[in-house]
């Protein structure tokens, strides 16, 4: 496993994408699963958004692959953090602490911000499992 630091200062390994990794990836990019099988009728067989993701996460730098991890990384702790913020919504006020009431609201704003950014720095358009994604279509 070789290292290297991503654009983001930590340490990463500069290997190919595992399979985890790039199931992690379509998921944050709003796409439906891979499944194990090249038969079937869904998927980026179908669709040319799908199929450019699959590309680009199959012929990646060493050096994308080490700022992909680190993105992966940040969105995994801004998933946890949305998941915790709902421990705090059946509390309005304790003592002098006010809960922010949009707290869960801006973390999955903040996490959707996150999810758009990898696909952007990907090159495709988010997926349709990204609430704030707009229809967009990849002309290569």
């Amino acid at each position: 496993m070789s290292d290297t630091l991503s654009s983001f200062g930590a340490a990463q390994s500069t290997d190919p994408l595992t399979d985890t990794e790039k199931s992690d990836i379509r998921f944050f990019c709003g796409y439906e699963m891979y499944g194990n099988s090249a038969a079937g009728f869904l998927g980026y067989r179908f669709f040319q958004e799908q199929g450019f993701l699959e590309y680009r996460l199959t012929n990646a730098a060493p050096s994308e692959c080490a700022s992909i991890r680190q993105m992966l990384s940040e969105m995994q702790t801004l998933r946890t953090a949305i998941l915790g913020a709902s421990t705090m919504m059946g509390t309005d006020q304790a003592a002098v602490w006010t809960r922010n009431r949009n707290e869960a609201r801006d973390r999955t704003a903040l996490y959707d911000q996150w999810r758009t950014q990898l696909c952007r720095y990907l090159g495709v358009p988010a997926g349709p499992g990204i609430a704030s994604a707009q229809a967009g279509r990849i002309i290569v």
